[in-house]
Order: structure tokens, then sequence, then C-alpha cells
């Protein structure tokens, strides 16, 4: 790949990483062990989480999370379509149904005005998104599930770092404000370990569910039984699972950790200058932050207008040395999701594949969004040529018909 080549993304690693990685391996405990414990302690601290709970992928979080809220075979979850598939599969996971709400296209968050025309008498949780690292509208959902008596688990999978206006006050995503909020360390993520997951909340008995299920049902943890004097046997009381984060990448994740309030700062500022760059693209739409919200900016997704060709404008940036990604997936336009009993819309008799008049906002996110390129080591040069490159494309006015 050429160096004037611009990713959509890019990993925030050095040194400091590989020193950590090094400790691990070195110290001969390379499983789940001291490392991810004190990870486990620092994370919790950064969000103002009473607990935190580490994990192999954002996605074994939302399966535990749903787990321990109570979701069982034969319920239904309210969600979005229009987030990476694994918020839909974790539903699955439980052997219940997802039931799909359409999004702000503001925002690209759940609508919680659409909520309510979704619960049924099977519904048992909401499991709402921070889509892109862009805090959705918790307050408003959690009104419509306190009504219900629904429990709500966060999608923080993207939001490590973003910040709510909560009470009068800004509180990280995560603290949580719901019963569980559930991150992901995929390299995408501002916060990587390579791959992995952690489970924030308030509820001691969670946190001791979500430990005892990540491995295996396991009453006695290794770190335990290592340390003991005395023979332990352990026992297997519930079935579990192997989710366990490594040591060798809770080592890594300690140090990413503090580099978050850094690379928060560095997208903010680049935002704030794509947001000027962009202003006098008219066939462009700009992402909106409300005034209760304060996102990391995972991701910077631009909306086309309707009469432009997606995937052209994208191939000539990519001819242009630009790479981007199409707007975020919708779980209902994949084939995994065509059996008409794998999910339901908010109107029980209409669940269409691939197209549903019920999630028209989530459609055409994906059909006329862009992901563009934003990294905390992005240049300001680098910026200028995604921006140079996109006007340049728009103004050859690239549509379905060309």
């Amino acid at each position: 790949m050429s160096e004037d080549f611009v990713p959509v993304a890019r990993p925030l690693l050095g040194q400091e990483e590989v020193s950590a990685a090094e400790r691990a391996i070195l110290s001969g405990w390379v499983t789940q062990g001291p490392e991810v414990a004190a990870f486990e302690r620092e994370f919790a601290a950064f969000v103002g989480s009473a607990y935190a709970c580490a994990v192999s992928s954002g996605t074994t979080a939302l399966h535990l999370a749903l787990l321990a809220v109570g979701v069982r075979p034969g319920d239904e979850v309210i969600t979005v379509s229009h987030s990476y598939i694994a918020t839909a599969n974790s539903v699955r996971y439980c052997g219940a149904r997802p039931v799909f709400v359409d999004i702000d296209p503001a925002t690209f968050n759940i609508n919680p005005q659409r909520i309510e025309a979704a619960i049924s008498d099977r519904t048992r949780a909401i499991l709402c998104v921070h889509q892109m690292g862009m805090p959705c509208d918790l307050e408003e959902v959690l009104k419509v599930a306190r009504r219900h008596g629904l429990a709500v688990v966060e999608d923080a999978a993207c939001a490590i770092g973003s910040e709510i206006l909560w009470n009068g006050r800004w509180e990280k995503i995560g603290k949580p404000h719901a019963d569980v909020a559930c991150f992901s360390f995929h390299p995408r993520k501002l916060l990587t370990t390579g791959d992995g997951g952690m489970l924030t909340t308030p509820d001691a008995a969670m946190d001791r569910k979500f430990r005892l299920w990540r491995q295996h049902g396991m009453t006695v943890p290794d770190t335990v039984r290592h340390a003991s004097p005395v023979v332990v046997f352990e026992s297997y009381p519930e079935f579990g699972f192997n989710y366990r984060l490594t040591d060798i990448q809770a080592a890594v994740g300690r140090e990413q950790l503090k580099r978050i309030p850094e690379a928060v700062h560095e997208r903010r500022r680049l935002s704030d200058r794509y947001r000027e760059l962009l202003s006098d693209i008219e066939d462009v739409k700009l992402p909106e932050e409300p005034e209760w919200a304060r996102t990391n900016w995972q991701s910077y997704c631009v909306r086309l207008s309707e009469h432009f060709d997606q995937r052209q404008v994208m191939q000539r940036m990519l001819d242009d040395g630009i790479a981007t990604r199409r707007g975020i997936m919708c779980a209902h336009r994949e084939p995994a999701y065509g059996d008409p009993s794998s999910w339901r819309c908010a109107q029980a008799q209409c669940n269409p594949s691939p197209h549903c008049p019920n999630l028209i906002e989530s459609e055409k996110a994906q059909d006329f969004g862009i992901i563009l390129p934003l990294f905390s080591q992005m240049t300001e040069r680098q910026q200028e040529r995604v921006v140079d490159s996109l006007r340049a494309v728009c103004s050859a006015n690239v549509n379905a018909a060309d």
C-alpha cells in the first residue's frame, strides 16, 4: 500500500503497549490473571462504574449482559437493525428474537419514540446502541423501559470516552446509566487489545454472574486456586462459557486506557475541522451532536444526497488513495436474517427482508452514509486530501446513472 494511502482507521499503539505485553509474557501468567484484575479496576475507575468485568470480545459481553438481565428462549429484545450484526446476533444467542426499531437520522441511534409500539408481552429488555460512539438518548429510552418494567442494556462497543449530560453533570458512557454497559476492544475502537470486551454494572450480583459465566461456570478462579496454601477443588454449578480475556491483552489494555483522554481530544479537534472543511459541500450532510452528548468520534459518518451512488463515490475516493466504509449495516437485510421468524419490526405482521418500510431511516443510513477516515495520528494534510477527494467526486455528480 502506498505511503500516501489514507486508511479509514488506525489503532494508536506504541512501545508502551509492547513493553506491557512483554511484562505479561515474562511473568509466566498469560491467561486471565492479575493484569486482567488490574485492568478491570482501572477501567471501572475511568468510567465511574462500581464494577467492571473483562471478557473476550464485545459480542460475548453483550451475550452475558442479556443473559444476566433475564433474556431467555422465546423472549423478545427491542434493538436496532442499524448496527454491526453482533448486536442482533447476541439476542439470538439467547434463543430470543430481536425486534428492530428505526433510528433517528440525525444521530444514527435508536428513536425512543418508536420503542413503545414495539413492546409485546414477550419483551424482556431494550438493547440500545451508542452508534459510532455517539450517545443515544438514554434518558428517554429509560423512561419507556421503566414504565414497562424492562431491563436496558447499553451496547457501548464504540463509546469509550464518550459522555452524556446526566442530571446536570457530564458523565462517561459506561458508568453505567442503565443495567449494564458493554464495550468492545476491537482494533477499530479507541481502546484496543486486539480483541476483547468489558461489562460495567452497578449491580454486585450481576457482576458475580459475569465472572462465573465467563470461566465455564467455575466457582474458584485460577488466581485463587494457584495462590491457595491448601488444595482447592473447584466445581461447576452452572453452565458457562470460555469468554476470558488474557493477561497479555489486559496489559496492553491498561496502557491503551491511559491514552483515551488525549485520543478523544484529538478526534474532537479533527471532527471540528471536518465540519469546517466540509461545510460548503451542499450534497453532504454532516453528523450532528446533540447538546446533551459528547461523542468520542469513533467514526465520522457523513450522509450523501440520495441521487448519489454510494459505491461509485467510495470507489472514486479509493482510486484517489482514500479508504472509506459504507454506512453502518442493517442486520435485517443480511441473508442470516432472511428467515421471517428470526426477527420482527415494530409492526408485528411486518418483516419483509431485505427492505422494511418501518426501518426506512436505518436503510437510508446504510445506503447513503459514508464513513470518512478519522484516527488520532491523522495529519491535517491527510484530512485535507480526504475533503478534496470528496468535494471533487461530488462535483462530478456521481449518481446511479453514471
